[in-house]
Parts: C-alpha cells; structure tokens; sequence
C-alpha cells in the first residue's frame, strides 16, 4: 500500500533508483511529431529542442543544455537569470513543464526504436 502522507512521497521521489527516477524526465511532444511517430510522451534528452508551457518563462524555447536526473529538472539555452555579481546561471525547469518540438535523433538507438512505434 502506497502511503498519502507527503513526507513519505517526497523521501520516495529522494530515493528512487536511477532505472525509475528516468520517468521523471518524459515530457509531452508536439502534435507533429505525435503524428509522426504515434507517440505521446517521450524521455527528454540533451539536445532536443522544448517549449516552456507553464511558468514565468512559458512560450520560450531552446534547446536542453543540461538535465539533472536527480530533481528531474531540465537547464534549457536562452533561459537563463542573472547572480548577484551578474553572472547569468541556467533556470531549472521541471521536464513535466515542458513540450518537445523537435527531438535529438543523433542516437542510433533512439532512432530505431522511435522507427519501430511508428504508425
């Protein structure tokens, strides 16, 4: 039985394993590439390109630069604040907050098993 209590949810999410903290990374994509390959949701990887859908920063896009499987959260190019001494640093985003629009086809892999969903 799974428990409600929030603290309990929290220490599940802290730690989970990396095979199922990879489920923290899939974003919704475009209506395009659904399409396209008949597919929903997909794990986000360095180099795909997103669109921001909720927050301060929604309707900007770029392309992943960094993703931090830990918190499940995505540093993307162009969206960044600036420090106090006025260096500019990355603004996390959470991969559930984003769209992909166009994806990173560069692995073999990746590829393939896209090819093999497709409609």
């Amino acid at each position: 039985m799974v428990s409600l209590k929030p603290s309990k949810q929290r220490k599940l999410l802290y730690t989970l394993p990396l095979h199922q903290r990879k489920k923290l990374l899939i974003a919704k994509v475009s209506d395009e590439i659904a399409s396209q390959y008949g597919i929903k949701r997909i794990r986000v990887r360095k180099g795909d390109t997103v669109r921001v859908m909720r927050g301060s920063h929604s309707g900007k896009e770029g392309k992943v630069a960094e993703i931090n499987t830990r918190t499940g959260r995505l540093a993307i190019e162009g969206i960044t604040r600036k420090k106090a001494d006025g260096t500019p640093v990355y603004v996390w985003i959470h991969a559930s907050k984003v769209m992909i629009t166009k994806l990173d086809l560069s692995d073999p892999r990746r590829r393939e098993k896209l090819e093999k969903s497709k409609k």
